[in-house]
């Protein structure tokens, strides 16, 4: 028996050594190369339109937030405004209610646009069904490509992960524009 938990646990650490060799440390999306947060989980993706997509746990909290990057080419998934109509339009309230914001900035030589929210997050697939989460907050970043396609990055969770995770978030989209 003891000799089963011996072998049962050695399995466990190879497995985690496995997992953690595969979660790279930087990854490109749409030829921009993004440094990943060290505290920040690889998570593979969920779906074919995600290029990449990270785990962000907080100490004390249960539950994580989501960051997802998308490229979909050059002209598609939208304008700048129509996916920023369409993350404010994913809480429920007015723009007023939600804090909603956006602001252009540049960094490096990208146009990005920095975009928040925070209330009752609506998840779920556009025209599906909906799970009201409570408390829950935004940050999304596109940078601006007209002749490749735009990246798209957005962050949701509770409010309180993605506050405390701001930083980072800002820091690790600037380490593909530099």
């Amino acid at each position: 028996m003891k000799r089963f938990f011996v072998v049962a646990f050695a399995l466990v650490l190879s497995a985690s050594v496995i997992i953690a060799a595969e979660a790279p440390a930087s990854f490109k999306v749409n030829g921009l190369t993004f440094k990943r947060p060290a505290s920040w989980e690889w998570v593979k993706t969920t779906s074919m339109m995600r290029k990449a997509q990270l785990k962000v746990n907080a100490t004390g909290q249960k539950d994580s937030a989501e960051v997802v990057f998308f490229h979909f080419g050059p002209g598609d998934g939208g304008g700048v405004q129509a996916n920023v109509d369409r993350w404010y339009g994913q809480f429920e309230g007015t723009r007023e209610k939600t804090g909603a914001k956006s602001e252009v900035t540049a960094i490096g030589k990208h146009k990005v646009t920095l975009v928040q929210a925070h209330g009752t997050y609506l998840s779920g697939m556009p025209g599906g069904p909906r799970t009201p989460q409570l408390d829950y907050a935004l940050r999304g970043a596109i940078i601006e490509n007209d002749a490749d396609g735009h990246v798209f990055i957005k962050m949701t969770g509770p409010s309180a992960i993605i506050k405390s995770s701001e930083g980072e978030f800002r820091k690790m989209i600037e380490s593909a524009l530099k």
